[in-house]
């Protein structure tokens, strides 16, 4: 199976401190990865590391072969990113926001690409709207229809159903899932929520202190660690001592 991102040996220090400690994963075309570990643990600044937001202090990342570039548009344009803890400009409507993201993407038929996000994710309500006048599900899927404007080939979600009611989670979490299975797209997910990383997830990375300290499917993890759920599995790790 064809690897679009590979991590080696990737690294950040802050001054003293080391947010991301000698990391290795690859992810494969139409896979997700599912990136779990507790707060401070990380994730997040792996995620800038991949969008080029911070730049790594060793190591390396490739998107198809190639050295990841910040400034080399053809790298950024096969990616982008959804984070409900990202806010779009809260006084552009709904449309002026995605129409923005279109123009900065180089969008050929922005209109079109518009109006199928706004059927594909059901936004017809409250496209007018100030984007700063919606409530959290309302943001969240705006967030993932600016992360889509580009086709991007991979797809970094930052807990993309944070805060959420159970039924919009499962919009969301069933509208990821039919779209990877109609577009050429590999997604890198970092969640609190082990359900929904069961569900979506083909492969996960336990992060703990900056490093990967255990991978693998859900079902080989909890088989592992001997406990019944991910959600068990994650507390153990979270929650034992370091063996160093």
């Amino acid at each position: 199976m064809k690897s679009v991102l590979e991590v080696k040996n990737l690294k950040k220090n802050f001054e003293n401190f080391t947010a991301v400690n000698n990391i290795n994963f690859s992810l494969n075309e139409r896979n997700t990865i599912g990136l779990l570990g507790p707060n401070g643990c990380g994730k997040t600044t792996t995620i800038a590391m991949l969008l080029g937001l911070i730049t790594p202090t060793s190591g390396s990342i490739k998107i198809d072969n190639q050295n990841l570039n910040p400034k080399d548009h053809q790298f950024l344009s096969k990616m982008n990113f959804a984070s409900p803890y990202v806010e779009l400009p809260k006084k552009l409507t709904v449309m002026q926001n995605l129409k923005v993201y279109a123009m900065m993407y180089e969008i050929k038929n922005p209109t079109k690409k518009i109006e199928e996000l706004i059927e594909n994710l059901k936004l017809q309500d409250f496209i007018y709207k100030k984007t700063g006048e919606l409530s959290s599900g309302q943001r969240n899927r705006i967030s993932l229809a600016k992360s889509l404007i580009n086709d991007p080939q991979i797809l970094l979600l930052d807990e993309p159903t944070a805060s959420l009611d159970p039924d919009t989670g499962d919009f969301i979490r069933s509208f990821i899932e039919e779209y990877q299975k109609n577009n050429p797209i590999s997604i890198l997910l970092a969640s609190h929520n082990m359900n929904e990383v069961n569900r979506l997830c083909d492969h996960i990375l336990m992060m703990k202190e900056g490093k990967i300290i255990d991978q693998g499917n859900a079902e080989y993890l909890i088989s592992k660690h001997g406990r019944n759920n991910l959600e068990e599995v994650f507390l153990k790790i979270a929650r034992e001592k370091n063996e160093n």
